[in-house]
């Protein structure tokens, strides 16, 4: 009865959250992350996810919350671009998903001309900075807690099957809500396994050549450890899933 009352109460607060998110439709809400060095990657970690490296990155902005259907929505009837699917845009304040990587691209390139802004994709790089709380990170295993019920929804957590509303859980020490769990979240990257041997130190951007994309954070349908914020996965560009979403960054 407790956990199903904080359920109902979280997302209360998240639609409420969602009606304010939309109420400017082309300003997403974004987070100041101060550049520095980090160290990527975990040694403990599956073997892409080695060596642990430093990194260090300029100040970018990033999306308080994952890009939501209603923000998506806004993209497709604007550009007179079919959505994939039709039947979740009730859910307003819910992750966008069924987007591919160009999908999530062209969004980015709408958005910046609307607003005269340079919004895109995040690096894998400045997606784990800001996973793992920027320069305020307290070195948590899940974006912004070592307890994943905290701050993620992840497969087994949900009362039922699908995405939850945006920041329904706890932010990590930047204030980024759901950097662990809900939809994975496409960045820029192009994939390959053994790139952290040979990844340039400052701003890397990945590998040069491949078919793969990075993909990030896990996901409400995937295993607790996929929300770790060293965990690293590839898709298809072309592929569009039930938990396949994105957030954005911002450069000045």
């Amino acid at each position: 009865m407790k956990k199903n009352f904080r359920y109902i109460l979280l997302s209360c607060l998240a639609f409420a959250i969602g009606i304010n998110l939309h109420s400017q439709p082309f300003e997403p809400k974004m987070v100041f992350v101060k550049g520095g060095e980090f160290i990527m990657g975990n040694n403990d970690g599956d073997d892409d996810e080695k060596p642990a490296h430093q990194v260090f990155l300029n100040d970018y902005y990033i999306g308080q919350y994952e890009v939501t259907m209603g923000e998506f929505e806004n993209f497709c009837s604007a550009t007179g671009r079919e959505p994939v699917r039709k039947e979740s845009w009730s859910r307003a304040n819910h992750p966008a998903i069924y987007v591919t990587w160009d999908m999530a691209v062209e969004y980015c390139k709408w958005l910046s001309k609307e607003t005269g802004k340079k919004y895109r994709l995040p690096t894998e790089a400045e997606w784990e900075y800001a996973a793992r709380g920027g320069e305020k990170s307290q070195g948590y295993k899940y974006s912004g807690n070592n307890d994943i019920d905290e701050v993620a929804w992840y497969q087994g957590s949900i009362p039922e099957d699908g995405t939850q509303p945006v920041g329904s859980l706890k932010p990590n020490e930047l204030g980024i809500y759901d950097m662990s769990g809900n939809v994975w979240e496409w960045c820029s990257d192009i994939y390959q396994k053994d790139y952290y041997t040979k990844s340039d130190k400052k701003n890397p951007k990945g590998a040069k050549r491949g078919n793969w994309r990075i993909v990030r954070g896990g996901s409400w349908a995937g295993k607790a450890r996929q929300a770790r914020v060293t965990y690293r996965q590839s898709n298809l560009p072309v592929n569009s899933g039930f938990n396949d979403g994105f957030r954005v960054v911002m450069t000045e």
